[in-house]
Formats: structure tokens, sequence, C-alpha cells
């Protein structure tokens, strides 16, 4: 299989078929501007001293800071730090929002750590990337394993470093520290917003029968959001197992039997399935929200839906792309279904840049207008240019980013 740096430059050469772009901006976007690789000590709670690496790749500022989460992950490496980071320059100008792309990302099982060590080897991130992040320079924020707690403690220690007392430089933060009313269910919320669109557009019921992969922050929020929207989530993953309940899944219960017993397996009515049959079973709309190549060349003829909605970044190969195309499956691609988190994100770095509070109410309508113009935008491009909405997708934020301009070229 690709590595994830390989599969999004695949996800450029589609989209650069349909439109023509400059070969010196292409040549520029196939690489990041800086990738920063560190090396974190770590003294562990037994007294031993462990190494952790970590990353930060800033992929491309003209249209504003590098902007991007931090994952911190057992499998995660430079390859897949280096395509998140290139996913998030195009989704922040497929949003229109004034933020480059980055991302960041620590080798680590999470789940392994003590809190103290935890914080530890977040404090130990920051001190090392303080030099090269910065309120107008480069603005992360959390991503998978990584929490508003976790946040605070970057923001605390970059403020001891730095002196900057604006919080700015990291987002997704606790309220009491400078977060923004509306964050934790953004990427949810937003993935909605454009779901609502496309649904509509496709002619699709007002009550979906829906699968989520993924029952983690953006999962879960889409999942409660979507039941309370009148849909019907009929299967749904963590990270241990998948279960179907046919009739719909009661979300707010399975949280609770989450809480207690660590796991969705065994839920109360409803049957164990493998993520495999998670993927191919029947459904109007599926949903992947977690990680990345999980349709690929070959399930991707087994996919037994209407519509592909990914919260997840990179869930879908270019290979199965192909696939779905021929099979008249749309796929809403994450550069703009999962736009929403960045976008409130950067509404966060707004109001710390400026002082400033917004209401919950005025951030969800703030975030509405921009998910829906921007669903348009890309829905009647897709037609004009008779392809597929991640191809239309990319076409219009690499016409965004070039008309930005990019770092000058020495002739």
């Amino acid at each position: 299989m690709n590595n994830p740096f390989q599969n999004a430059m695949s996800q450029l050469e589609r989209a650069t078929k349909i439109k023509k772009f400059d070969e010196k901006f292409l040549k520029i976007l196939s690489q990041p501007n800086r990738e920063i690789r560190i090396s974190i000590p770590i003294t562990m709670d037994n007294g031993k001293t462990e190494l952790f690496e970590g990353y930060r790749v800033q992929y491309n500022n003209a249209r504003g800071p590098y902007k991007g989460g931090i994952r911190y992950h057992q499998d995660t490496d430079i390859n897949e730090v280096k395509a998140l980071a290139f996913w998030m320059a195009l989704k922040c100008a497929v949003a229109n929002i004034p933020m480059g792309g980055g991302k960041g990302g620590i080798t680590v099982n999470p789940k392994l750590l003590s809190k103290n060590e935890l914080e530890k080897l977040s404090r130990g991130w920051i001190k090392l990337m303080a030099p090269v992040i910065g309120p107008k320079v480069d603005v992360p924020a959390p991503d998978v394993n990584t929490t508003p707690e976790i946040m605070s403690w970057m923001v605390d220690e970059y403020s001891k470093i730095t002196g900057d007392k604006t919080n700015a430089v990291i987002t997704g933060k606790p309220i009491a520290v400078g977060g923004s009313e509306g964050r934790g269910p953004a990427t949810g919320l937003g993935g909605f917003y454009v779901f609502d669109i496309i649904r509509q557009k496709l002619g699709l019921p007002e009550s979906c029968d829906i699968i989520i992969q993924g029952f983690g922050n953006v999962g879960g929020n889409a999942a409660e959001i979507l039941t309370d929207h009148g849909h019907k989530i009929i299967a749904i993953s963590d990270s241990k197992g998948a279960i179907l309940k046919e009739d719909g899944i009661d979300i707010k219960a399975l949280n609770e039997y989450k809480k207690t017993n660590g796991q969705i397996a065994n839920f109360p009515g409803s049957k164990n399935i493998t993520n495999e049959e998670l993927l191919t079973t029947p459904c109007d709309v599926l949903i992947p929200a977690a990680l990345e190549n999980q349709i690929t060349g070959k399930n991707a003829k087994e996919i037994k839906t209407q519509l592909i909605v990914e919260l997840a970044n990179g869930p879908t190969t270019p290979e199965a792309d192909d696939i779905l195309f021929e099979r008249n499956i749309p796929v809403v691609p994450d550069i703009l279904a999962n736009a929403g988190g960045v976008t409130v994100s950067t509404f966060e770095w707004e109001q710390n840049i400026k002082g400033e509070h917004w209401k919950e109410e005025d951030v969800f309508a703030k975030l509405k207008k921009i998910m829906e113009e921007e669903t348009e935008i890309i829905w009647n491009r897709s037609k004009e240019l008779n392809t597929d909405i991640r191809r239309t997708a990319f076409v219009i934020a690499l016409e965004r980013i070039e008309s930005a301009g990019l770092v000058h070229v020495i002739d």
C-alpha cells in the first residue's frame, strides 16, 4: 500500500489533469516548505529516560500561518505528517480561511503513558518546537489522541518560554484558557452542514441509514448531530471493534456504555461485527471518521452506499476513488467534509488575537455560512468540470493557493 504522502501526490496529479496549472507552482507544492524532526527525552515514572520522535511539517503558508493538528499515535511517521500537512493547506484554501497548512505528531501510544508522562512529553514537544511556531507563524491544534488538556499544557509552556500572553499559538484549548465556544463538535457539525447540502442535491431521504467508522471526538459528535436531525446510525466502530443494529443505535446510551466498559463491543441489542464488515454493510451514507487508507482498491468494489462523507483525513486511496467514481458513488472529500474543525480553530485564533470571546450561536452561524457556501461552490464547479467532488475541491484549493503567491523562485 502506498504511504499517505504518495496518496496525496497521486490525488494532486489526478486533479491537475482536470485543469492545467503552472509547472513551477506544482513543483513547489510537491514538497513542504520545511520538515522538522525532533528527539524528545522524557524521564519516565520509573526513573528511566526514554526518547520519543516528534515532527512538524510546515507545508505551505501562501494564505496565512501554517495551521494543523498534532497527533499522538504509534504508527505516526514523517510521511503521514507530510500528507496531513499537504491536505491541511488545501483544506484551509477550500474553506477560504486565512491559514496555510501544517501538521505535527509524536510516534507514541499515549494509552501506555501516565498523565504525568503525557504532560512531560507534550511540554517537551513545545520546548523544541517553540523557535519555529507562533501566533503569526504556525498555529498547532489537537488531532488524533490529543485533547484540550494537552493543548493547555502546550500553550502554558509556550507562554513560559516566549512570554506570549495571547494564547493564540495553539487552538483547541479549554475555554478557560482562550478556547472557542463550539470547538468540540465543530468537525462533526461542519461535516453535517456539508452532508445536508449534498444529501439534498442527490435526492437522498430526510432520514438516512448511516454507518460511521470511528467513535472518537469527530465520529461521536457526528453521530449525535445526525441522530438529532432524524438520521439513523445503524453501525459504528471504535478502535477495538464495531457493532451493527439495523433499527438504529441510541448514541447517548452508547456513550454511557463506552464510558463504563471502555469499548462499544457487546452493546445491548447490537451485533458485533468486524471493521471489514462495517465498511461493506449496505447503507445510505458511509462516514469514515477514523484513520487514513480505510477504503482501498481491495474493498471499494464491495462498498454498498449511495454517498461517502470523509470525516477522517485520507481514508480513501486514489485507487478506491477511481473505482467509486466508476460505480457512481460520490465521495465528499476530507478537505471539504471535515474542514469545520480548522474553521472554528481559526475563529479561536482570531478571538485570541483580538482579545474577544464569541457566543456559541455566533460561532455556529459563521461556520454554517462558510461550509454551505463552499459546498455550493464546489458542487456547481464539479458539474462544470464534469468530474468528482474531490478533484473539484483540489482544483479550487490550488487556484486559491496559486493566486495568493508562493515562495519566490530564484531564477
